[in-house]
């Protein structure tokens, strides 16, 4: 193992660790003897992992308390980066030293300790939104710190927490636009790319299975090409333009899979799909007339089979329209040439840079991915009797991303350095009766939650599917935020409300907190076996009581991506004074830090 050939060992802690490799190899041996004997191959797995455990807790006593230690800043590093980044573990360990007393605040709440000049000038967002809150008689919050900044953040771009390193450097940065570097950095990464994925296939109904039923070798394709589209920050109008106008195979022309990710392929269901994904309108509440003008751009849609297992070709069929003009929502009047696809038409008349619904919607979603509420509520149901709160700041919107040529990421980027997402989410000041309006707590997505979990405590998670075909396999380690089919899932997913993509309306993925989700937290076998079995948490539960200090700073800023306050320090020093086991001290302390809603929250 790469940390512990880090490790510097003494000849006599080597030769101990020689023979206990050795010993632990006759075990296996004889484990796997005994299974082939009996056939018993789920009691070997079992009997296996206990013998880890017990080998890892034998390799603990083998190293002092400053190897232990040593052990534990290493294993608090991501085992994703862990290896691969320039920093070290005395970097690490000089980071912590330099850790400056905390204030008694709340961690949602603006550090007076902290530089304004740090934090974003209020810009136009900011304006429009003071503007409509004054008419409340509300103020925005104040600022976050920047250890809630980070965490938020993360989470929001990429759906991971920032790892003890990245939070301790974020900390010690002076830079005045350290938070706009940080946003760019994020919105660069990886992990952007597979998390605005998932957002998308929920919106795409990305899903393999009964009742969408594209087929996992077809979901795969159109999965990659969403991917591939996020990745290259493809401008949203041509990635529109080329969902509504695909032909051909659904395995040779993922865009295609889009008219086939619908219950129905009636035009009626068609033209439902199209409205709602692209216009944030639903046709049921509109007049019939209104109906069947956007579904005569979809009446011309054909599909049919070829010799290839499962694959199907979506194409025009060239059949005369009942009309040859028709009278759009917003008083527009276009024609519709025989020669000429009408699914092409529809997609010029719906990107155009005076049409309101095109724009006006994806505005609203995305301010709906960063708030957990859209300016225009629900996100998918605008209409002229469901006003936006605040018209002026969706009008903005929608006019920058005009103005920016359709790039998404400016969205993103506009938001996200606004001091209206860089508010507190606490929205009363703890020393005074003053109440704001403030950044929305809400629980994080299950994808995004179990991705966690992965994360901290380095477990591998599995999945099924109730029609098992080829290309659903999935690896234990590959994360949950990239999972490419919404038929694929585990009871982890279905406790914590993730979306069926059934209909791809954002009311499917449930964020209310239940008491299933409740239970897991506070009586979970999986979750204690997670805290248990993590090494890390093995290799610090022995560290002496002068090093305690580190340990608490290491675990909070590994769950919450945050150090311990004064208080909470103080609190927790006294409960492991207070046990006769440390360990079992340990993992209070950890169960009682995964329960809270820091933990488990946006906020």
């Amino acid at each position: 193992m790469e940390v512990l050939q880090q490790l510097d060992l003494s000849l006599e802690q080597r030769t101990k660790l020689q023979t206990l490799r050795q010993e632990t190899r006759q075990k296996i041996q004889a484990l796997r003897r005994a299974a082939e004997d009996s056939r018993d191959f789920k009691g070997w797995r079992e009997k296996l992992a206990q013998l880890q455990q017990e080998t890892y807790q034998q390799f603990l006593q083998i190293l002092n308390e400053d190897q232990r230690l040593e052990l534990a800043l290493r294993l608090s590093l991501s085992p994703e980066e862990g290896e691969d980044r320039s920093q070290t573990v005395e970097e690490l360990a000089l980071l912590l030293k330099e850790i400056p007393e905390r204030p008694a605040l709340p961690a949602g709440y603006f550090s007076p300790y902290e530089q304004e000049s740090s934090y974003p000038v209020a810009g136009e967002i900011d304006r429009l939104v003071r503007v409509s809150l004054r008419k409340e008689g509300l103020e925005p919050a104040p600022i976050c710190s920047d250890e809630v900044f980070i965490r938020r953040v993360y989470l929001d771009v990429t759906g991971k927490l920032p790892t003890p390193v990245e939070v301790l450097e974020f900390l010690k940065d002076s830079r005045t636009d350290k938070r706009s570097r940080l946003i760019e950095s994020l919105l660069n990464r990886d992990e952007y790319v597979d998390y605005w994925t998932m957002r998308w296939g929920d919106l795409l109904r990305i899903k393999a299975e009964f009742p969408i039923n594209l087929w996992p070798n077809a979901a795969a394709v159109y999965h990659r090409w969403v991917r591939q589209a996020v990745s290259d920050n493809l401008p949203y109008d041509l990635f529109v333009r080329k969902l509504l106008t695909a032909s051909g195979s659904n395995f040779r022309e993922p865009p295609v899979n889009f008219f086939r990710a619908v219950q129905e392929r009636s035009p009626a269901a068609l033209a439902e799909a199209a409205a709602l994904t692209f216009m944030g309108t639903r046709l049921s509440s509109w007049p019939e007339k209104d109906r069947k003008v956007i579904e005569i751009f979809f009446s011309r849609v054909g599909y049919k089979k070829t010799a290839e297992w499962k694959e199907e070709i979506v194409y025009w069929k060239r059949e005369p329209l009942p009309v040859r003009e028709v009278v759009m929502p917003d008083g527009q009047k276009v024609s519709l040439p025989p020669e000429k696809d009408p699914r092409i038409v529809f997609a010029e008349w719906l990107v155009r840079k005076d049409n309101p619904w095109f724009t006006r919607a994806i505005a609203n979603r995305v301010w709906y991915w960063f708030f957990g509420r859209g300016l225009v509520q629900e996100v998918d149901d605008l209409r002229s009797d469901n006003p936006p709160v605040n018209p002026a700041l969706l009008e903005y919107l929608a006019s920058q991303l005009v103005q920016a040529r359709y790039d998404l990421k400016h969205l993103y980027r506009l938001i996200l350095n606004s001091r209206t997402y860089q508010q507190s989410s606490l929205g009363r000041h703890p020393a005074s009766e003053k109440f704001f309006a403030c950044y929305p707590v809400r629980r994080l997505e299950a994808e995004v939650l179990e991705d966690i979990f992965r994360q901290v405590f380095r477990v591998k998670m599995t999945y099924s599917s109730d029609i098992p075909e080829p290309f659903t396999y999935i690896p234990e380690e590959q994360n949950t935020v990239s999972l490419y089919d919404g038929s694929i899932t585990s009871p982890f997913l279905i406790t914590f409300g993730r979306p069926p993509r059934d209909t791809g309306l954002a009311s499917e993925r449930n964020m209310d907190v239940t008491e299933n989700q409740r239970l897991f937290f506070i009586n979970s076998s999986r979750l204690n076996e997670w805290i248990r079995s993590n090494r890390f948490f093995q290799a610090i539960s022995g560290i002496p009581r002068h090093e305690r200090k580190t340990v608490f700073n290491l675990v909070w800023l590994i769950l919450l991506s945050r150090l311990p306050t004064g208080d909470e320090l103080l609190q927790a020093q006294q409960y492991f004074d207070s046990q006769k086991s440390q360990n079992e001290a340990l993992l209070d302390l950890v169960w009682a830090l995964v329960n809270t809603r820091e933990f488990s929250c946006r906020h």
